[in-house]
């Protein structure tokens, strides 16, 4: 156990909580900005199964942000990088690839599989997808967004009462209609919301703290100002 023993020592988590990590499932929808730091720390954490789902292969631009991939990676699929990565980094865990576009029809199979589903995508469709899977299979939803120095984390469907991402967004005609947002964005800014997301992936798994379960955490990264609201 000497691989995990600084968050063994932390009582929320010891022997129990790092079986908990061991046995869960988790999958992360994107590996780019913000899959990047969710699989590493989710990885490093133990977390017994992640997939990585994603279409898009690595590109010189995303190294700025996407910390998973090196420049001898360039124009190779992100989703099988990524494995090979954290393989090297975890050789304990187990990691799945699905070097494809998540889609509504091949959601309900992938999600069966996996007992948190992760935010780590850039678009409103996507979401909406996992959002509908998720609320259909009875699956939890950990979402987190970005936008140029700001971002946003919330976890949906904690229970089957819990808030939907369509209770924060219910027009999804509306939102996918919006222009696409500046591509600007400071390579920390997915950093400490993937972060935050991993945070609360293994606050799920191990049952402690104050889960952002019906409330929205965002951040101004510009001036480190934080507030939470309730859904």
């Amino acid at each position: 156990m000497e691989r995990y023993n600084r968050q063994l020592l932390l009582p929320e988590i010891g022997e129990e909580g790092q079986a908990r990590l061991k046995a869960a499932r988790v999958l992360i929808v994107g590996v780019g900005g913000l899959g990047s730091p969710i699989a590493l720390y989710l990885a490093g954490a133990g977390v017994g199964t992640i997939g990585l789902i994603d279409d898009d292969t690595v590109s010189e631009s995303n190294l700025q942000r996407q910390v998973l991939y090196s420049e001898a990676e360039v124009n190779l699929p992100k989703a099988l990088q990524a494995q090979k990565r954290l393989e090297a980094l975890n050789s304990t865990i187990r990691i799945e690839a699905y070097p494809f576009r998540l889609t509504a029809e091949n959601a309900k199979e992938i999600f069966t599989h996996y007992d948190i589903i992760v935010d780590g995508c850039d678009n409103f469709a996507t979401r909406y997808v996992i959002d509908d899977a998720c609320a259909l299979l009875n699956k939890i939803y950990v979402y987190g967004a970005i936008r140029m120095f700001e971002g946003q984390v919330s976890v949906f469907r904690y229970d089957k009462e819990g808030k939907r991402y369509r209770d924060l967004y219910p027009d999804e005609e509306e939102m996918r209609s919006l222009p696409h947002p500046p591509k600007g964005v400071m390579g920390v800014t997915p950093g400490i919301i993937g972060c935050a997301e991993a945070n609360e992936v293994i606050k799920i798994i191990c049952e402690y703290g104050n889960i952002l379960a019906g409330k929205l955490w965002q951040i101004d990264l510009k001036t480190m100002e934080t507030y939470t609201i309730l859904l």
